[in-house]
């Protein structure tokens, strides 16, 4: 009689059972659809650039100043590594300064940036001594970080740059952490974290978005790029060639920008660095620029064009953009340009000598910095 009434309860128990499953089931997926329709309608569509800014005569000459400054540096850098004075890797930013420069005159005092191991342009925009950066390189003792970092590793706490790093992507994890203690300061400062499009698909980027996000992090991420990371096509290597909508699945906004053009570059950096100012979270831009010399050193870039490069440098060059609107506007001649870029080039001849004059670390360097 048990066992009889135990199979005659079995039918109903398990008709229950299915039940509960499927109203689950149905419970489920209402709350999927709804969370979809949710994110669908909170998904940032691409936010469209503004118009570059009209500079002043003063904020011409400034821009061109300072991109000559790292075009000049650049260019001797190339000649030491190849004369021998400077070993390792050695990756130029020729063909990119508007970036930086650009950015920088968005930046408050206090406001950090970091990036990775293409670095020397965005240390000269910071202001740091052209003599240490470039005894550094060869690795001297005046250098900025003594002569034991070399080109990827230099940093400045008075000029709040935090490197330079030759992990691919690193930085772009401690760009969120800097400002993350913004955030937790509550000091209004913003962190700008430079990367590069190879970069881009790295795993610990979407990480650090999602922090930012979440957390609503006062940091603008700077992509830039210059379309073949270490030497492929981003059309091969990348399944999504808009950078700026890389956050998009975080709810970040991004926004493509001229990143040949320095004041394109400001007025895009000014919009992203208020929104971050203002508390609204993180923010990306995709700097579209183009480096003219391989990825480092011993890059022969056989990967484009002759004729590519060449086109970009008559057409797209950010300083020749500069130097052609001072002369129509008649805020600069050419015996003035002419002097400044000979000034400039005073500044650096100095930092290369200094470079290469400069003794190297004493031995006992090799135990000073050091986490125990």
């Amino acid at each position: 009689m048990a066992r009889g009434t135990a199979e005659k309860m079995r039918p109903d128990a398990s008709d229950k059972t299915e039940e509960l499953m499927a109203a689950t089931a149905a419970t489920a997926k209402k709350q999927a659809k709804s969370g979809s329709d949710a994110r669908k309608s909170a998904l940032p569509t691409r936010v469209d650039a503004p118009a570059p800014t009209n500079f002043t005569k003063e904020q011409e000459l400034d821009a061109y100043r300072r991109m000559l400054l790292i075009r000049r540096f650049e260019e001797k850098a190339g000649q030491l590594y190849g004369m021998g004075f400077i070993g390792g890797f050695c990756h130029l930013y020729i063909g990119q300064e508007a970036v930086v420069v650009g950015m920088k005159m968005c930046l408050i005092d206090g406001d950090q940036v970091i990036t990775g191991y293409r670095d020397h342009g965005h240390m000269l925009a910071c202001g740091m001594d052209p003599a240490g950066v470039m005894a550094e390189l060869t690795g001297r003792r005046g250098g900025l970080s003594k002569g034991k970092g070399g080109s990827m590793h230099m940093f400045s706490k008075a000029k709040h740059f935090y490197g330079g790093h030759g992990i691919v992507g690193a930085q772009v994890s401690l760009g969120t952490g800097l400002a993350f203690s913004n955030h937790y300061r509550g000091n209004g400062n913003v962190a700008l974290a430079y990367f590069g499009d190879g970069a881009a698909n790295q795993g610990q980027v979407y990480e650090s978005f999602n922090m930012a996000e979440l957390w609503k992090l006062p940091v603008v991420y700077v992509i830039e790029n210059n379309r073949y990371a270490m030497g492929t096509s981003v059309a091969r290597s990348s399944a999504q060639t808009d950078f700026s909508q890389r956050g998009a699945s975080f709810n970040i906004p991004g926004m493509q920008v001229d990143g040949m053009d320095v004041r394109a570059v400001q007025s895009a950096g000014a919009h992203a660095v208020k929104w971050c100012r203002d508390g609204k979270g993180p923010f990306i831009l995709e700097m579209q620029t183009y480096r003219y010399r391989g990825h480092s050193m011993s890059d022969p870039a056989k990967y484009r064009s002759k004729d590519e490069v060449q086109k970009m440098r008559e057409e797209h060059d950010p300083i020749e953009q500069v130097r052609a609107r001072l002369i129509k506007q008649k805020w600069a001649s050419e015996d003035e340009l002419k002097t400044i870029d000979k000034d400039i080039r005073d500044v650096v001849g100095k930092a290369a000598d200094f470079a290469q004059n400069d003794p190297e670390p004493d031995a006992a360097e090799l135990w000073t910095d050091i986490v125990h």
